[in-house]
């Protein structure tokens, strides 16, 4: 029987009962038995943490061990099993399941913790045993850090009980606070004597007490800003997001993806080849890279991934949206970002630059509070926790040059700077009539409409012109707008025929309908004042570009079958001087 696809699945027994898919990371488990036993790793949102903990419960739990063949059996720890295998009263929480409602978020995570800590001991009350509940008097069971610290000492005397404390989304629920109602009720619960706050020094009391019950720790979330407020620190485990070691412990390599489309293509569901398949899920899904020392070991996105391969293996075709849903809402949680920039200040600036630059070099900063974030080397790494950039190489000295990693977060990460031009006056435009033009231009080749709006919309509103006064201004001015529309695969400074072109449209293999129509876009820039003999110039060296880049392999099908246009922009200053399309002979 075929194996299922296991899109939104992170039970992994259920996985591995149910016959679904499943891309071996067990050989991790013998890494993080290497590790310090206090873990705590940052990876984006759906990249496969959930699973990854679901896995080590599995392992580890003393109630599996029967189950330890089924379970792992095919996979590598089971053929090489390690000696902690089922040695383990698992405890765990997932604070996704607390509400971040202001007004019951308190209750929520007390309900949540103390209902988590009942099971655990209705779980393992036989080894426990009855006794247990004697000190578990009806007080106790209400308030987390007592139940937890009680759980903790009566298992620590009777010394023969190991615990394995596993936390899910430690952050989810307070950086929702965070977003939606800002740092004072942020503040209440994670300093002093906030609620989040004295749970996890409960647990840093029950990890250094001698002999302790709860042996080993694994916490994962999504930044490091809430674990700094609550700890005043990172000073209860080892960090080990940027760990060479675990650079593709979440997400697939493309190494794993070619193994599940074979798997799929030999069981007859899909029907493009692998290679095909890979080209058009590379620009969108890949491209994460978590290590400096691991760059050439990019990740795929897993859900994107599973959520492209469902579509093929039930439907036979490819999605109609490239992109997850419920990834772009997660996307949008993170606007918040921009938010606490008040107005268009550094943050913002820093998005620009991105637009502008295509990277940026920073060192990428382990630990800071809420209230640091809105400093520009804190947030340029927290693009980089959630995802937004990735790590692309190192400079001279060795800090790490961070680049957008795909298409789907460029889009995402560009809409912020549009929304932040709507939000504060800058810059208007109709979207939807762009989209038409576009459309006009990518299926019909009628490209110049296009620009005319982009050109009277910023010749009609005044303040959008300091923001794109210069060439890389403008350019990226113009990726960020042209970059939201889906038919193509857009690329700036692109190389083709040794030169780079300034706008390589690449017709997107992932829409429904393939464009005809491929495009090279060179953009000069004038200072105001420049004489028209001085904008011909420019546009007869922009002309000499593209008819030497158009030679190139790439687009050499395109331009045998006259699909291949040619298209000079000149600006003066922020007014479009020029707007010609090159001739091919």
């Amino acid at each position: 029987m075929m194996k299922q696809i296991p899109y939104g699945i992170t039970d992994f027994s259920r996985i591995q009962k149910e016959n679904y898919y499943y891309v071996d990371k067990t050989m991790f488990i013998e890494k993080i038995e290497m590790q310090p036993p206090y873990l705590f790793l940052i990876r984006p949102r759906r990249f496969g943490k959930s699973l990854t903990l679901a896995m080590l419960e599995a392992y580890y739990d003393v109630n599996h061990a029967e189950q330890f063949d089924e379970l792992f059996g095919q996979l590598y720890i089971g053929q090489h099993p390690t000696k902690l295998h089922n040695q383990f009263l698992i405890m765990r929480f997932n604070f996704s399941e607390v509400s971040s409602n202001v007004n019951e978020v308190e209750l929520s995570f007390k309900l949540h913790c103390c209902s988590k800590l009942k099971d655990f001991v209705f779980k393992y009350e036989d080894l426990l045993g009855k006794e247990i509940w004697d000190v578990l008097d009806e007080k106790i069971q209400e308030e987390p850090g007592a139940f937890l610290s009680a759980i903790n000492s009566y298992a620590t005397r009777k010394k023969n009980i190991r615990i394995y404390l596993l936390i899910d989304e430690y952050d989810n629920f307070t950086n929702t606070i965070l977003s939606t109602y800002g740092t004072e009720f942020y503040r209440k619960a994670t300093h002093g004597e906030g609620f989040i706050r004295g749970f996890f020094n409960v647990i840093k009391s029950a990890t250094t007490g001698t002999g302790a019950a709860l042996e080993r720790l694994f916490i994962t979330g999504v930044s490091p800003v809430t674990m700094d407020d609550v700890t005043s620190g990172f000073n209860i485990g080892t960090n080990i997001t940027t760990d060479p070691w675990f650079n593709d412990l979440v997400g697939f390599s493309e190494k794993e993806l070619r193994e599940m489309l074979t798997y799929y293509k030999e069981q007859g569901v899909l029907m493009q080849s692998v290679d095909e398949t890979v080209v058009m899920m590379k620009p969108n899904y890949d491209n994460y890279c978590f290590s400096r020392s691991r760059l050439v070991d990019c990740m795929f996105n897993s859900d994107m991934v599973l959520y492209f391969m469902k579509s093929f293996v039930l439907h036979g075709e490819k999605p109609e949206e490239i992109v997850d849903p419920n990834i772009r809402t997660d996307f949008n949680k993170l606007a918040y970002l921009i938010k606490l920039d008040h107005g268009l200040g550094e943050n913002f600036s820093v998005i620009k630059e991105i637009a502008e630059q295509g990277e940026i070099t920073t060192d990428i900063v382990t630990h800071f509070s809420a209230l640091e974030m809105t400093d520009p080397s804190n947030f340029k790494s927290l693009l980089f926790y959630f995802g937004l950039l990735s790590i692309k190489g190192v400079d001279m000295v060795g800090r790490p040059i961070l680049h957008v990693p795909n298409l789907v977060v460029r889009e995402q990460l560009f809409n912020f700077l549009i929304q932040g031009y709507i939000k504060h006056d800058i810059f208007k435009i109709d979207m939807n009539r762009m989209s038409a033009l576009f459309e006009n231009m990518a299926f019909r080749g009628d490209w110049k409409p296009l620009f005319d709006f982009i050109a009277n919309a910023v010749r009609e509103q005044s303040r959008i012109r300091e923001y794109i006064e210069g060439e890389a201004h403008i350019k990226g001015f113009l990726l960020a707008y042209l970059g939201m529309y889906r038919y193509y695969q857009l690329y700036p400074e692109y190389e083709l025929n040794k030169g780079f072109a300034d706008f390589f449209f690449k017709p997107s293999p992932s829409v429904p309908v393939l464009p005809p129509f491929t495009y090279l876009l060179e953009v000069k820039y004038a200072k105001a004042g420049a004489s028209e003999k001085e904008i011909r110039a420019l546009a007869d060296e922009a002309r000499e570009q593209l008819l030497r880049y158009s030679e190139d392999e790439l687009v050499a099908e395109a331009r045998a079958k006259g699909e291949l246009k040619l298209i000079t922009i000149v600006w003066r200053s922020w007014e479009l001087a020029l707007l010609e399309e090159v001739t091919l002979s």
